[in-house]
């Protein structure tokens, strides 16, 4: 892929006026958009179809978790929208997330179109080790990370959502087969505005490191959306991965 392909450009805006702004700036730029929890509420599965029949690809990142028949359920429903790649949580456990990967497979023969690509959230970004120690979970971040990727996996998920602290490791343990799409990247200097600041992720890194650990997809939102220049944002995020790859 070239580094355009890899950019997932993160739609977290209020509403549907301002996502087809961002849509139409960035078409053929960036390699998806991805449509969340807050603009999925806000503006509904209809947008969804329109920006990836108009604009580019669809990443929605609604992190399923739910008992099987009802993930199995919207994971066919985002199939008939058009999404290409679909989160569910991997916590949600072997039963759902054999359910998720099913479902998507059934689709794809029904509909003889490409099936949506179902990745696993393992341990959110914005979550750090005592974090997960006031959920629990006792072992380390890294550890849970792992395990939980493993178990989607097996299940017949497609790859994984990690921070970037994580690829290597993922890489190590499964190979290149499992699609890694990585969160929590920030530029190590801003452009046309846009600050390195982690906001509310907790486990970042650039572009660049992220890419070069294993990362098959960046998600890269407030760097590029909240800079006072965009598209000189991009053009810097997209030169310091050059040569990656």
């Amino acid at each position: 892929m070239t580094p355009r392909e890899r950019i997932v450009i993160a739609l977290d805006v209020p509403g549907e006026r301002e996502a087809l702004a961002w849509a139409s700036r960035l078409s053929g730029r960036v390699g998806l958009f991805k449509i969340g929890l807050q603009l999925f509420t806000a503006a509904g599965p209809a947008l969804v179809s329109r920006i990836a029949s108009e604009f580019g690809p669809v990443f929605l990142d609604l992190k399923l978790h739910d008992i099987p028949n009802t993930v199995a359920g919207a994971v066919r429903s985002a199939a008939a929208l058009g999404a290409s790649m679909l989160t569910v949580h991997a916590s949600g456990g072997v039963p759902m997330l054999r359910a998720a990967s099913e479902a998507a497979s059934a689709a794809a023969r029904e509909t003889r179109a490409a099936p949506v690509r179902v990745l696993a959230v393992t341990v959110l970004t914005s979550l750090g080790p005592d974090d997960l120690a006031a959920t629990g979970v006792a072992r380390g971040t890294r550890a849970q990370v792992l395990a939980l990727a493993e178990l989607a996996w097996l299940s017949g998920c497609d790859g994984f959502v990690a921070s970037p602290h994580e690829t290597a490791a993922l890489r190590e343990k499964f190979g290149r087969a499992p699609l890694l799409v990585i969160p929590g990247v920030r530029p190590a200097t801003g452009a046309g505005g846009a600050g390195s600041a982690p906001d509310d992720q907790a486990r970042t890194a650039t572009p660049r490191e992220a890419l070069d650990t294993g990362a098959d997809y960046l998600v890269i939102g407030r760097p590029v959306t909240g800079a006072r220049d965009p598209d000189a944002a991009l053009d810097a995020i997209l030169a310091s991965l050059d040569g990656a790859g």
